[in-house]
């Protein structure tokens, strides 16, 4: 290593082609060694220049690039992803989980793997950073892996990896090695502040990684440290150069800002002259935290009016069918621009993009705050099944575009209570009976909610609540004569078998429950279960149902309904007989998901 640090400036610094090559070739003898050498002098940003020199890295292109390319061939990200394009031309089934109500086929997931940044950027979070979650939140490796799978079965054919900044990740290489070793997931990226690509790149390559976005929102170091407050300009810088030696044409991704940045524009256009790279202006978006003001925005035309007055010729591309960036290109150049108009030209039409959050939350818009727990239906055991049952649910309520409100709204927990809390006792409390003691509820909160503020029926609007996988569990008993039972135990009764249609008509009921019940809601129901079991020694007939589904509200209604029409069944079946028959103890005997916690009937 005390050699490298010889050779790197020695290079640089020097513009003899012949002279490099021989300072290189001195001790690079195997692509092992070569690999090591391009991390580490790449890093030596704090002893060493950054190499923003092209023409020297030329020089050193000819005698270092067959090391890297020895075993794993170099990657070039394309231009436009077309593979997208096509992917999404063969998922276009309305009945496809990741086809929403307007017809868009979504091929592309971007998932991000930590909420942890090393730069504080000011139009992405305060200097104090954001408040973090426990690490038992946030989504395992394992489970990551998981869920990716099961998207691409649906027909997610691209992955982004983001953050926070994914580099933190310690486990990063062995993320997409695995991603890459599923079948048909075609593309494999990662967006990055790129401080840490010069130590990490050669192993990404060599995993796999197609593509690679680094965000930069200035040329000048004192500015980087401005925006991000941090250092690591040169180091940015060097990530680039080396994603360009890798054979990457890597994205850069820049906000702009208006009266802060903007001055850099023709800066930013020129630095594609003589780096095949992709600039891509982004209009500045509002985030939590961010203190956004419309001030700032810098408009996709106001930026094109000011490259057009220095680049008459400048030349517009053709974009892809799912392109969120609008391609330039200034002729002669190696590198190209581009502009994301998310605030001023929304492409919500073709957006085909999903976004998994590091606590497993699917968002099927940027710009929405609605989110649905995936990592919770993973760790109630839901099936893989319901888990597709639940992104089609959340694909299919996803806007024809971005709405307009700027902030995420909060709901308290309390919101939903419509008798006020100033009430000693509710009505509730005066019906418990010593019966009801035995049961428990991890968050219980009195009030009735189906009442408004004048005492009428009122349904509860869900709509703020995040769809999550929900159970619920119910019993009854029917009590009849010793006739009785020996005549459903032999299946002598002229109505037929007593247990199976009884088992059926709950089944029924479930479904049906919504129109029975005035204020109850229609759920999507993923899975019914009754049962009717005979006790002959005590001359009842035990009914208990369990229901499923993934939604905004419980099916505890769906449970208990199952159960009342299945006893009622058996005493329409019965009552020919006698009618001294009782139906007793119906109740919800436990129920999990949703805002409220677990209930258990011990």
């Amino acid at each position: 290593m005390r050699k490298m640090a010889y050779v790197y400036p020695q290079m640089m610094c020097c513009d003899n082609k012949a002279t490099n090559m021989s300072l290189v070739q001195s001790f690079l003898k195997t692509p092992d060694v070569c690999n090591k050498v391009i991390s580490s002098l790449f890093v030596m940003t704090n002893n060493v220049k950054a190499c923003t020199n092209l023409k020297n890295l030329k020089h050193f292109n000819s005698c270092c690039f067959f090391a890297t390319s020895t075993n794993v061939k170099p990657v070039h990200q394309p231009v436009s992803e077309t593979f997208v394009k096509a992917a999404t031309s063969e998922i276009t089934s309305a009945a496809s989980p990741l086809t929403d109500k307007h017809g868009r086929a979504h091929t592309y997931l971007r998932i991000s793997l930590t909420e942890r940044c090393n730069l504080r950027c000011k139009y992405c979070m305060p200097a104090g950073g954001v408040p973090l979650q426990n690490k038992s939140n946030l989504l395992t490796t394992d489970e990551i892996y998981y869920l990716a799978r099961i998207f691409v079965e649906q027909g997610i054919r691209k992955i982004r990896l983001t953050g926070g900044e994914p580099t933190i990740r310690t486990d990063i290489v062995d993320i997409i090695a695995k991603l890459k070793g599923i079948s048909q997931l075609e593309n494999v990226g990662i967006t990055t502040n790129g401080l840490m690509l010069t130590r990490l790149l050669v192993s990404m390559q060599r995993a796999g990684l197609d593509a690679l976005n680094i965000s930069l929102d200035t040329l000048k170091p004192e500015r980087f440290q401005e925006i991000t407050r941090r250092k690591g300009w040169e180091r940015v810088i060097a990530g680039i150069d080396l994603a360009i030696q890798l054979g990457y044409k890597p994205k850069i991704n820049c906000v702009l800002m208006r009266n802060f940045n903007d001055d850099e524009i023709c800066d930013f256009v020129e630095f594609t002259k003589e780096r095949n790279v992709d600039v891509r202006f982004i209009e500045y978006m509002p985030f939590s935290g961010n203190k956004w003001q419309t001030e700032k925005l810098m408009s996709f035309r106001d930026t094109l009016k000011i490259i057009n007055n220095r680049w008459a010729d400048l030349k517009a591309l053709q974009n892809g069918l799912n392109d969120t960036s609008k391609a330039y290109k200034v002729p002669h150049y190696k590198g190209q621009i581009g502009f994301i108009t998310s605030m001023t030209e929304h492409f919500c039409g073709t957006c085909n993009r999903l976004r998994l959050t590091a606590d497993g939350n699917l968002k099927v818009c940027l710009f929405g705050n609605k989110e649905f727990s995936l990592r919770d239906a993973i760790r109630a055991n839901c099936s893989r099944d319901d888990l597709v049952t639940l992104i089609g649910a959340a694909v299919k309520r996803k806007k024809k575009q971005h709405a307009g409100t700027r902030t995420k709204t909060h709901y308290s927990t309390n919101t939903s209570l419509l008798i006020s809390d100033s009430t000693n006792t509710s009505m509730l409390s005066l019906l418990r009976s010593k019966q009801f003691s035995k049961f428990y509820c991890t968050n219980s909160k009195q009030g009735l909610t189906h009442v408004d503020n004048d005492g009428k029926a009122s349904m509860v609007d869900v709509s703020h609540k995040p769809i999550t996988v929900r159970e619920a569990e119910a019993s009854a008993n029917v009590h009849v004569t010793p006739k009785i039972v020996n005549l459903i135990r032999s299946n002598n009764l002229k109505k037929g078998d007593v247990l199976s249609v009884a088992q059926l008509a709950g089944i029924l009921a479930a479904k049906k429950t919504s129109d029975l019940i005035p204020l109850c809601h229609n759920i999507s129901i993923t899975s019914v279960n009754v049962e009717a079991v005979l006790d002959s020694d005590n001359h009842l007939i035990k009914l208990k149902s369990k229901v499923r589904c993934c939604g905004q509200t419980g099916v505890e209604m769906e449970a208990l309904t199952a159960v009342t029409i299945a006893a009622l069944t058996v005493y329409d079946m019965c009552k020919s007989i006698t009618h001294n028959i009782i139906i007793s103890d119906i109740r919800l005997t436990a129920k999990s998901g949703g805002e409220r916690g677990s209930f258990k009937c011990i």
